[in-house]
């Protein structure tokens, strides 16, 4: 395969006439940002989520759970996702267009620069577009000369462009004169769209609820549960692949910006206080190619290769588990096929960070539409468990036996049951839980103002209680003995987007035979290709039946998923569909066959064949199609066959 100019549009229309998706209910005009997928499309999506599962699940020894996508409000509004789950929204003031702040921002500065540079003469990479609808959210591209000075800030702009807050996307609109691109009206200041789908749950309608926009909560919500499955043994990770829903602003960019979407989510959890992971000595001299935050605050994109090892060293990166898992991801991508040479991890910059986060990295794949995160890996700390857990009154903690026993002075308070209950009668038992959790130097403080004033004030669920002398009967430091040790774990979460690494992946691979008219080629690996190998029988006669269903049997019981094509086209024309569709391998039946049981391979790339007798072939596929095999090893251990027999 040679270098080629990439063509996005060649590509889309190859994916929609071989169904690999297209958009949803477009007999009624179709709904932005809803795909179907067709069989191609979903034998992809299954056998690279079989090899998330066995990457991941099997290999890391995870417990799997399939949690209910209908998510009750109460639980989104503890986990914060009723109150922060939003973009910045903002729209043309005469038209009404709808733009996402930062999308409208990115692409405008983008089209400046990409102007800039035709008027300077220099190479730029305009993106084609056939379809009208998106051209009218792209900025359009003119040349004009800019500044040096301009073009620096524009850069450093596009560098933090995910770390500006909605007021300073708002400013940054008014200082840079950011318009409505198609109309160039002005533009709104930006405001916060929720992005979840409420619904209801039950006839009544008052029991609100939304559609999850993340598999996360149900791990969470079950961890007890899977924290005595797996025998109160620590650290231990969860893993759920499901359907998730997010109401995008402005959906755009084909699978990369959808509303419902297929993720696969790990959940692992590690004691806070030793972050270490027990396999990390295998990845740690395993480069990868990062872009810190402390890099793009600078306003540059300039990528750091360095061993994950050295990077966990310099704290660059938190902990060895999230070095661990970012390692691991990188594996994964590159064994389904994605370019190993267009995969960055971006660390988040303060604004873009997820309330629950303390460390967050993407992994971004290069395409046509530019760097796309395709997973999520975040230190989410105890931010998820704490939260529901001080809902609830559930307490979602581990517990675990101390070799020896610890023993600390700690100050503690005792109250006065007989005037406590009647003050406080229904609070009583809130307003004593309270203070029994007070930590040692909330204690030292409220000791002195009831030492100083005789009296002191606390919150507890939103209402004031006073706390005098007489509902006090000692301030005292005692000794404790502790046979066990009580912590909440932390979280490391990798999140992966399916619908857009499928896409990712379906860039990389494509290509065009350069011989006569453009042939399209898929060159998915053989362990993730929709169909393994193609059956052709040389013509329609009714003796290459008997042998077709030998091959096709042995096919099915190796476990490799085949296609006979038996149409009046040439044999090259249904090489070349099934090209399209990615097929690695071919497998010739002629007139031959039917002699000495030998059929003809062709692999799908080089177009190279071997001939062999069945058994041999069909051994050789399931290895390879296994990636216990490759080709370069097989056409290295036989001999080519370039002629073929078609003699009756």
């Amino acid at each position: 395969m040679s270098e080629q100019a990439f063509n996005r549009p060649a590509l889309e229309q190859l994916l929609g006439k071989r169904f690999f998706y297209a958009p949803a209910f477009s007999l009624y005009g179709g709904v932005a940002g809803l795909y179907d997928y067709g069989p191609p499309g979903c034998a992809l999506q299954a056998n690279v989520l079989d090899i998330w599962r066995k990457h991941f699940v099997l290999e890391e020894d995870m417990l799997e759970v399939d949690c209910s996508i209908m998510t009750p409000a109460e639980v989104l509004k503890t986990s914060g996702h009723v109150d922060r789950f939003s973009d910045w929204m903002c729209k043309d003031l005469k038209t009404g267009e709808i733009f996402r702040a930062d999308h409208l921002v990115e692409n405008v500065l983008e089209a400046r620069l990409d102007g800039d540079k035709i008027a300077r003469n220099a190479p730029v990479d305009v993106k084609a577009d056939k379809d009208e609808k998106k051209k009218k959210k792209a900025a359009k591209v003119t040349a004009v000369r800019l500044e040096d000075n301009v073009v620096q800030t524009y850069k450093e702009i596009l560098a933090q462009i995910d770390n500006y807050s909605g007021p300073e996307l708002g400013e940054l609109m008014r200082t840079h004169q950011i318009k409505s691109p198609e109309t160039g009206n002005d533009i709104s200041e930006p405001v916060v769209f929720n992005l979840m789908f409420a619904s209801s749950i039950g006839p009544t309608g008052q029991f609100p609820g939304f559609l999850r926009p993340e598999t996360a909560q149900g791990q969470f919500l079950n961890f007890k549960r899977l924290l005595e499955f797996n025998n109160d043994r620590m650290p231990f990770a969860s893993a759920q692949i499901g359907r998730s829903f997010r109401n995008e602003i402005s959906p755009r960019e084909g699978l990369l910006r959808v509303r419902e979407f297929t993720m696969a989510e790990i959940e692992h959890y590690v004691d806070p206080a030793k972050k270490d992971h027990a396999r990390f000595s295998e990845v740690a001299n395993y480069k990868l190619s990062i872009l810190p935050a402390s890099v793009q605050l600078s306003g540059k994109t300039d990528l750091l290769n360095i061993t994950v090892g050295e990077a966990v060293e310099k704290k660059i990166i938190d902990n060895q588990t999230l070095g661990y898992f970012l390692v691991r991801i990188h594996m994964f991508l590159t064994k389904i096929g994605i370019n190993p040479d267009r995969v960055r991890f971006r660390q988040h910059m303060a604004n873009e960070m997820a309330h629950y986060a303390c460390d967050c990295w993407d992994a971004e794949i290069h395409t046509s539409y530019g760097w796309k995160e395709c997973v999520g890996c975040a230190d989410r700390s105890a931010y998820d468990l704490t939260v529901h857990s001080n809902k609830t009154g559930e307490k979602l903690v581990v517990r675990e036996r101390l070799p020896e026993p610890l023993v600390e002075e700690k100050l503690q308070l005792e109250i006065n049951k007989k005037v406590f209950g009647p003050r406080f009668k229904k609070d009583a038992k809130a307003v004593e839980e309270h203070l029994a959790a007070l930590d040692e130097t909330t204690l030292v403080g409220l000791k002195k103002a009831h030492d100083e004033a005789g009296s002191f004030a606390i919150n507890v669920n939103g209402s004031s209680f006073d706390i005098t002398k007489d509902l006090i009967t000692s301030f005292e430091r005692v000794s404790i003995t502790t046979h066990i040790r009580e912590f909440t774990p932390n979280v490391i979460e990798p999140s992966f987007g399916i619908g857009r690494i499928l896409y990712c992946l379906m860039e990389h691979v494509y290509w065009t035979r350069p011989e006569g008219e453009a042939r399209g080629v898929l060159s998915f690996p053989p362990v993730v290709a929709p169909t393994k190998c193609l059956l052709v029988p040389l013509s329609t006669n009714e003796v290459f039946t008997p042998i077709l269903n030998k091959v096709s049997a042995q096919l099915r019981r190796s476990g490799v998923s085949s296609k006979v094509d038996d149409s009046g086209a040439s044999i090259g024309r249904r090489y070349a569909r099934n090209d399209e569709l990615g097929t690695p391998f071919g497998i010739t039946v002629d007139f031959q066959s039917a002699q000495d049981d030998t059929i003809t391979l062709r692999e799908r790339d080089s177009t190279k064949q071997i001939r062999e007798k069945i058994e041999v072939i069909v051994e050789l596929v399931k290895e390879i199609c296994e990636g216990r095999s490759t080709w370069a090893e097989v056409s290295a251990k036989y001999p080519a066959f370039v002629s073929q027999e078609v003699a009756e």
